[in-house]
C-alpha cells in the first residue's frame, strides 16, 4: 500500500461528505439518518468507496450539530426525507452523554489553556521584576 493512498482516503471522505451535504437535505440539515441509511446512498451512489462512506458516516454523525439534532429529534429521515422511524429515547440519551462528554472535555481544555496562560504571565512579570532589580543602573 502506498502513502499516496493512504492520505488520499481521509480526503475522500471529507469530499464525499461534503458532496452527500451538497446532494440531501437530510446531510445538509444534520438530521436524524435512517438505520442503514448506507444502502440507501450506495443505491444512488454505486461508485462510492465503502471505506470513504464509512468515514464520511462517522466524521457526521459525531459532528455536535448532528448530536445535538438527535438529542431533540423525534423521526429519523431516509436520503428522500421521508420518515424511517423514530428517535429512541436511548438514542436521545446517547447523543446528549456524548455532547456532555464533549463539553466538559473542551472547558476542561479552557481551564487548562487560561491556567497556562496566567502561569506564563507571572513568570514574565518575575523575568521584568528580576531584570529591573537586577539590570545595569
Amino acid at each position: 500500500m502506498t502513502t499516496e493512498t493512504t492520505t488520499d482516503k481521509p480526503v475522500d471522505a471529507r469530499a464525499l461528505l461534503k458532496d452527500l451535504q451538497t446532494r440531501f437535505d437530510v446531510f445538509r440539515n444534520f438530521s436524524p439518518l435512517a438505520i442503514g441509511i448506507d444502502k440507501q446512498v450506495f443505491a444512488q451512489l454505486p461508485e462510492v468507496s465503502k471505506k470513504s462512506l464509512r468515514m464520511a458516516m462517522r466524521s457526521h454523525t459525531i459532528s455536535t450539530r448532528y448530536l445535538k439534532e438527535m438529542e431533540k429529534g423525534s423521526m429519523r429521515l431516509n436520503l428522500d426525507g421521508s420518515p424511517a422511524g423514530e428517535v429512541t429515547d436511548e438514542n436521545r440519551q446517547h447523543a446528549a452523554e456524548q455532547l456532555k462528554e464533549r463539553f466538559k472535555k473542551q472547558a476542561e481544555q479552557r481551564k487548562a489553556a487560561e491556567a497556562e496562560a496566567k502561569a506564563e504571565q507571572r513568570r514574565q512579570e518575575k523575568l521584568s521584576q528580576l531584570a529591573e532589580k537586577f539590570g545595569r543602573k
